[in-house]
């Protein structure tokens, strides 16, 4: 009797998928994680305090490294400041090292300040907005000592009411400020810049939509792209459309994976639409099997990294959930059959065409992502190994009372 990825095996086979591709495009899948992902963190309405949340940066990087461990697919960590600002910069970049792991995306935070009620690098007060671009540029310097190549941009900056700023005055100062921190980057670095419909600025955001970043990023030059945030969209977006545009452009820079019933949520990636998140990886897989050079370089250089507000969930095993809901639908988006759907869209086949987009996320995957595991020697289950190990319990120690965000 054959096992089930030697039937997994025999059935992609007859589609005349290539699965040595398919394994070698799993295998090399990274998903960067958030530090603030697992500090405590909430709502508006109450942040829940858990215990055993880490305490420093450090202890962040620790419990990272934990998911790393169990799934072998989220080598680096972003990094969020102040909220991880330590003394020496250089001792928090080897101590994950030390761990497995490194420091990836930095985000500066230019929405916390009471200084920023108004406003940050859009504020109609020359000094905050001198004070927000000096962020901009600490987060640069910080960067130069981790390592980092990337920079996450996003502002909270709007109004509330009509009339409270001038909107064409603050689309000049957002361009002035990004134009300073760009001239302090060094060659490999990249502004990626983020956008959101609202919220907490809610009559306007300086930063509204994808189009809007966009030309944010032609306007600053190639070391500015943008950054889409799967829950910063008005209702009914064509998400994968933006994603699709984007690549084409070559500006698609990364990703800030969640979810979402309402608004940004900040759910758990996959659990609300996870046939977006298909789709999503859909349009990045069918560019980067174009072969055209310049798609295949903005796929091969975007960032997949996780934006989540743990609020109710444990912080570890909700990261770890995320992770491999993120694997799930790749590894049923490397199923498509291009070609078939090229082929029915020559013929005007309407059907069949969603038929071959649509039956690569019917099959169920797991014999695939268990074999992918145990050949980079990680548990074939990422969550029972780590609900099994010892980690868990000792960081109860900490008690509550962790860093927050």
């Amino acid at each position: 009797m054959m096992n089930a990825y030697t039937l997994f095996e025999a059935q992609q086979q007859s589609r005349g998928i290539d699965l040595t591709t398919v394994r070698s495009r799993l295998k090399a899948l990274q998903i960067e994680t958030p530090s603030w992902g697992y500090g405590d963190s909430g709502t508006r309405f109450k942040v829940f305090q858990k215990v055993g949340v880490p305490r420093t940066p450090f202890e962040k990087l620790e419990d990272a490294a934990q998911v790393h461990k169990v799934t072998g697919a989220c080598s680096s960590v972003a990094i969020h400041i102040p909220w991880d600002k330590v003394d020496d910069y250089s001792k928090l970049r080897s101590h994950a090292e030390s761990l497995g792991i490194t420091i990836g995306a930095i985000n500066p935070n230019l929405f916390q300040d009471e200084d920023y009620m108004l406003g940050s690098v859009t504020h109609a007060d020359p000094a905050v907005r001198n004070k927000a671009i000096a962020h901009l540029k600490e987060c640069v310097d910080i960067a130069k000592e981790t390592k980092s190549r990337d920079f996450s941009l996003w502002f909270a900056d709007g109004t509330n009411y009509p009339g409270q700023g001038s909107i064409r005055q603050r689309k000049h100062w957002m361009l002035e400020g990004l134009q300073e921190m760009y001239k302090v980057l060094d060659p490999h670095m990249r502004m990626l810049i983020e956008y959101k419909c609202f919220e907490p600025a809610f009559y306007h955001t300086d930063i509204a939509d994808w189009g809007m970043a966009y030309n944010l990023s032609l306007k600053l030059g190639e070391q500015a792209q943008v950054l889409v945030d799967t829950g910063h969209h008005l209702p009914g977006a064509n998400v994968e459309h933006i994603v699709s545009y984007l690549i084409d452009e070559g500006r698609l820079g990364g990703f800030h994976f969640n979810s979402y019933k309402y608004a940004d949520d900040d759910l758990v990636v996959g659990t609300m639409n996870p046939y977006e998140l298909f789709l999503i990886f859909y349009q990045i897989l069918d560019a980067l099997d174009s072969q055209e050079q310049k798609l295949v370089d903005t796929v091969n250089n975007m960032l997949y990294m996780i934006d989540q507000s743990h609020n109710i969930e444990s912080k570890i095993p909700a990261m770890i959930r995320s992770v491999m809901n993120v694997q799930t639908q790749y590894a049923k988006a490397l199923l498509i059959d291009h070609q078939e759907v090229a082929e029915a869209q020559r013929k005007g086949d309407v059907l069949g065409a969603e038929d071959a987009v649509r039956k690569a996320f019917e099959f169920d995957v797991t014999p695939l992502l268990h074999s992918i595991r145990e050949e980079i020697g990680v548990p074939v289950d990422p969550m029972k190994a780590y609900m099994a190990d010892h980690y868990g319990q000792s960081i109860l120690a900490r008690g509550k009372g962790g860093a927050s965000w």
